[in-house]
C-alpha cells in the first residue's frame, strides 16, 4: 500500500485540506439528511483519461481510512485505480469534491509538465515553474510540477533573488541593482537578472548575475546569447513558451525554460469517484 506522496511532501498541505473542507462543509452537509447515518459504502477513485496523477496523498488524508494503489507521479490511463476505501456514505460524500478538486487540479499540472519535459527530451534543458500560482496553493502546484518531471524555480520572494526591469529602474542601473542584491543575499542564494537583448544579457553577466533570464527573445536572439555566454552563466528562457515552441527554444542552448502555463493554465485531469 502506498502513502501516495512523492517525497519531500509539499509544505502546509494539512492546513490546505482543513481550509478546503471548512469552505465546503460550513456548518454541515445538508445532503447528508437523505442518507442513513449507519449506511456504509465501498468506493473507489479512478482516472478517466491518460496523464500523470498527483494528489493521491492529499486524497487519502482527506478521506482517512482508505488505501492507494497509485502514487503521485505515476502515469495513468482511463480506468486506472487510484484510491479505494470503505466507510460511512455520509463521510465519503462530504469529502468527495474536496479530494477530487485536489486530484484533478494537481494531476492536470503534473500531466502538462510531463508533456513539456517530453518535448525537450535529449536536450538536458530543465522545465521550471513560476510564481504564477493560485494564492494559497503554491506549494501544492509546485509539488505537482515536480511530480511531472519539472523543477521548482523558486518558492517565493524569500528563496530566490530576481532583478526585473522595474527593479533596475528603481535602483538606477542594472549594475547598481546587482551590486545591492549581492550585499543583501546569503551565500546560498543566486541572483537572476531579466534581459531583453543580447547587450543586456552581457551587461547582466558582467555585473555579476548568476542567472540571466532571456525574456521574450526570439530563438535567433537566444542562440546569439548562448554563443556569447553559454557555460559562463546559467541561461533561462521565459515568455511565449508553448508545447509548439519549447523544443526550438531548448535547442538554442539555454539551460532552463520557465513556463507559467504549468500552474496558471493547465487543464484538469478527468478523475471520478464511484460507489461499488
Amino acid at each position: 500500500m502506498s502513502s501516495g506522496w512523492k517525497h519531500p511532501q509539499p509544505a502546509g498541505w494539512e492546513r490546505v485540506i482543513e481550509t478546503a473542507l471548512a469552505e465546503d462543509l460550513g456548518s454541515g452537509d445538508l445532503s447528508a439528511g437523505c442518507i442513513s447515518p449507519d449506511h456504509q459504502a465501498a468506493w473507489f477513485i479512478e482516472a478517466q483519461e491518460e496523464g500523470v496523477v498527483c494528489g493521491i496523498g492529499l486524497a487519502t488524508s482527506t478521506f482517512g481510512k482508505c488505501w492507494a494503489p497509485a502514487s503521485d507521479g505515476d502515469r495513468v490511463e482511463p480506468g486506472t485505480l487510484l484510491v479505494r476505501g470503505e466507510s460511512s456514505s455520509i463521510h465519503v460524500l462530504s469529502r468527495e469534491r474536496t479530494a477530487l478538486n485536489f486530484l484533478m487540479l494537481m494531476s492536470g499540472t503534473a500531466s502538462l509538465t510531463a508533456q513539456y519535459v517530453a518535448a525537450v527530451e535529449g536536450t538536458e534543458v530543465a522545465i521550471v515553474d513560476t510564481r504564477k500560482t493560485i494564492p494559497g496553493l503554491r506549494s501544492l502546484q509546485k509539488y505537482a510540477v515536480r511530480c511531472g518531471g519539472g523543477v521548482t524555480h523558486r518558492m517565493g520572494l524569500f528563496d530566490g533573488l530576481m532583478i526585473k526591469e522595474n527593479h533596475i529602474n528603481a535602483a538606477g542601473s542594472l549594475k547598481e541593482a546587482v551590486a545591492k542584491a549581492h550585499k543583501v543575499k546569503g551565500h546560498m542564494t543566486k541572483v537572476e537578472v531579466e534581459a531583453e537583448t543580447l547587450d543586456q544579457a552581457v551587461e547582466a553577466y558582467e555585473a555579476g548575475a548568476d542567472i540571466v533570464m532571456l525574456d521574450n527573445m526570439s530563438c535567433d536572439e537566444m542562440s546569439a546569447v548562448s554563443v556569447k555566454l553559454k557555460g559562463k552563466v546559467i541561461l533561462e528562457a521565459s515568455g511565449g513558451v508553448s508545447l509548439q515552441t519549447v523544443r526550438a527554444i531548448a535547442e538554442t542552448g539555454v539551460d532552463a525554460i520557465s513556463v507559467g502555463a504549468l500552474t496558471h493554465s493547465a487543464p484538469s485531469l478527468s478523475i471520478h469517484l464511484e460507489f461499488e
